[in-house]
């Protein structure tokens, strides 16, 4: 009688388990191909997914090249990746400040798949606005959903509570297949999520969900019917868990006492560590993992530098180490996203790690504005937080990690080379690359210095697509920007600025992403939509929604009042500091009237400035690169101008080849010229010595 009940539940669990399991894969199917009909439709005959790296409908395989530019200063440890080929070529036009030639060559450099920010989490009460509000209906209204995306881990819970329960009855067929499945999948989580991606899909947990449901189920079931068809083991379970329930103040007693420990001898400098248990957030599945994880799986060297504003904003300086080297590299990011930007496209994609290569001492800056929010008031509201500007990021969060950069590179290099003759105050040169907002941040660092007769400690700008000049925006930034500037203020009093607030969403955004990967037509399609709403900008933006930053424990956000001062520039039609409304007030920030504009002072500009433009780049067009490039010429300003092929993001994140060789190509003519200089100058005492003597 039990050999049939067990094989009729057996039976009837499988056909539940495939049914369910065919029912959720043909409705993902179905959504998969309405998606593939509607792509077809809105593609017609522009393909705008085609030359997106990255995101292909027939996937193909691609390997890293190894670059010309880098032959010489590999790191050994990488030495590996850079024995596979890929040949590759793409034109581009160039226009140099010495003359306009088009035939200027440059050297081709890798290409490579991604392997994401150190955050260090501030606790902070936050005040209650009507985002919180927004979050609670949402999450109500959403809480079916949430329940079945955390019910496998709480089966699995109650499953652990009871195999602990019962592990007295060692005979049990059900417990040892339940622990065998447990330990198989947490070894198979170990060994696997290491080399591949760490994220699951919103499709793939609710089929993981429903198998956990139905195996609980029925375990259930069979449990109970094996009751009501033996009763005698009925009540001998019930009298063996009445007798550990008595007995289990005894039993925790005598297993402190018998405990056996293991000797620990002197030869024991590096005991084995202890198995920690997974969080929740690891069960998730979702690609958590900071700037710092990537650098060092990848074998690099890591550093976390605080740095704390004039304002109290602390902001994370990150760092690949290189504390002999006299050229040192500083990385900005722009809008909506960090420092992990510089370093997804793994080893020979990315230009952090291209730098290092190479023999510079990188840097890699993180601007405010995260929900983690790091403020030295524990207790600062989220509206107070959030409220800031371009100003604020060019002239407190710029000055305070170039000034850090520069405290330690100076006492770096007097430490290692106390005797080198220096009679210079800054022993290093430090090169910057910037991206979007990140370039006119850099700019108006740079300008704000010099009108202030301060030192900006660099050397060399090399800009990617920079922000400044905003007159030709597409459709929707345009109807954006002029409902912006007269109700920005208003506004942010009730939308501090644009992130997702609770970590729920946070995660679903995180494994929408990776389903958008799972099936093509959907990324496809939400792919084309994106690129139609920025103006056909060929970017991979479903690509960079799954980059790591933007998972559910922390993510950049974008302050209303930065959007407020960008829809000012647009609005004036100048590269301006934030107009605060009123001649008092400008008054006293800027001792004008007005604020002041940028483009007026780039004779002051006392570096060269490198500017590259995409020309299919929407967000900030080419023409508007080359405002920049015209008034730094007309004020004599050492600058070069090239363009690409390429969208907005694919200058930091598509692993191209010729944007990454032109960049390091610029990067490489900031000399460490303080060591050679010296030389020269003992080299000179010498002659005259020499002559004197003669």
């Amino acid at each position: 009688m039990r050999r049939l009940v067990d094989s009729a539940l057996a039976i009837t669990k499988e056909l539940l388990k495939t049914f369910m399991y065919e029912s959720l894969n043909n409705t993902a199917r179905l959504i998969n191909g309405v998606s593939a009909l509607l792509l077809s439709v809105l593609l017609g005959k522009a393909n705008i997914l085609e030359g997106v790296q990255g995101w292909e409908l027939r996937p193909t395989f691609h390997g890293p090249r190894f670059p010309r530019w880098m032959e010489n200063g590999v790191s050994s440890f990488n030495q590996f990746i850079h024995e596979l080929s890929l040949e590759s070529d793409t034109s581009s036009i160039d226009y140099s400040s010495d003359d306009n030639s088009l035939d200027e060559t440059y050297p081709a450099s890798p290409s490579s798949h991604g392997s994401r920010s150190s955050r260090t989490s501030f606790s902070i009460n936050n005040a209650w606005h009507w985002t919180d509000l927004m979050a609670c209906i949402l999450s109500l209204i959403l809480l079916p959903a949430r329940l079945l995306l955390w019910m496998p881990f709480l089966v699995f819970r109650l499953l652990n509570i009871w195999g602990s329960k019962t592990s007295s009855d060692p005979g049990s067929p059900h417990l040892k297949n339940f622990h065998s499945f447990r330990n198989m999948h947490i070894t198979k989580d170990h060994v696997v999520n290491r080399s591949i991606d760490r994220r699951r899909g919103v499709v793939e947990d609710l089929h993981l969900a429903i198998e956990i449901f139905i195996e609980a189920i029925f375990d259930l079931l069979h449990k109970t019917v094996h009751c009501v068809v033996s009763p005698s083991s009925a009540f001998r379970i019930f009298g063996k868990l009445l007798s550990s329930a008595s007995a289990g103040v005894k039993d925790v007693d005598n297993d402190v006492l018998n405990a056996s420990i293991p000797p620990v001898t002197l030869e024991d400098k590096d005991p084995a560590p202890t198995e920690r248990n997974p969080t929740l957030h690891h069960a998730l599945n979702t690609d958590a993992r900071t700037c710092k994880d990537i650098i060092t799986e990848l074998g690099y060297p890591y550093e976390a530098i605080h740095v704390t504003t004039a304002d109290g904003y602390i902001l994370l300086l990150e760092r690949i180490p290189r504390r002999d080297a006299r050229k040192a590299v500083y990385l900005q990011h722009g809008i909506f996203d960090s420092s992990v930007g510089w370093v997804s496209n793994g080893v020979v994609g990315s230009s952090a790690f291209a730098a290092y290569d190479q023999g510079y001492d990188v840097f890699l800056g993180n601007l405010r504005g995260l929900v983690s929010r790091g403020h030295v008031d524990k207790n600062i509201s989220s509206r107070k937080y959030w409220w800031f500007t371009v100003n604020e990021l060019g002239t407190k969060d710029i000055p305070a990690m170039v000034e850090k950069i520069h405290e330690i590179k100076t006492d770096e290099l007097k430490m290692i080379q106390p005797d080198e003759e220096t009679n210079d105050e800054q022993p290093y040169k430090l090169g910057a690359i910037a991206h979007s907002l990140g370039g006119a941040v850099m700019l108006m660092y740079t300008v704000t210095r010099l009108i202030e007769q301060k030192p900006h400690r660099l050397s060399r700008l090399t800009l990617l697509s920079p922000a400044g000049f905003h007159d030709e925006t597409i459709f929707i930034l345009t109807v954006a920007h002029y409902f912006v500037v007269p109700l920005g203020p208003i506004l942010a009093f009730f939308v501090p600025a644009l992130y997702i607030p609770t970590r729920f969403f946070r995660m679903l955004f995180n494994k929408l992403a990776r389903d958008f990967h799972n099936y093509p037509a959907l990324g496809g399609l939400i792919q084309t939509v994106l690129s139609y709403t920025f103006g056909g900008d060929s970017s991979n933006w479903v690509g960079v929604m799954g980059l790591p930053h933007y998972n559910m424990d922390d993510m950049p956000g974008l302050s209303l009042g930065v959007i407020h001062h960008l829809a000012q520039v647009k609005w004036k039609g100048k590269f301006v500091m934030y107009d605060h409304g009123n001649a008092s007030a400008n008054m006293k920030a800027y001792g004008s009237p007005v604020p002041i504009d940028l483009g007026e002072y780039y004779s002051l500009i006392d570096i060269p400035i490198d500017l590259i433009a995409g020309r299919k780049d929407k967000i900030i067009s080419a023409a508007m690169v080359t405002r920049h490039y015209k008034l730094m010429k007309n004020a004599s300003v050492d600058v070069s101008y090239k363009e690409f092929e390429y969208g907005h993001l694919d200058f930091t994140k598509s692993n191209q080849e010729d944007i990454l060789a032109y960049v390091m190509s610029r990067l490489l003519l900031v000399e460490p010229a303080l060591k050679h200089q010296s030389s020269q100058k003992k080299t000179l005492k010498l002659k005259k010595k020499g002559q004197a003597s003669s």
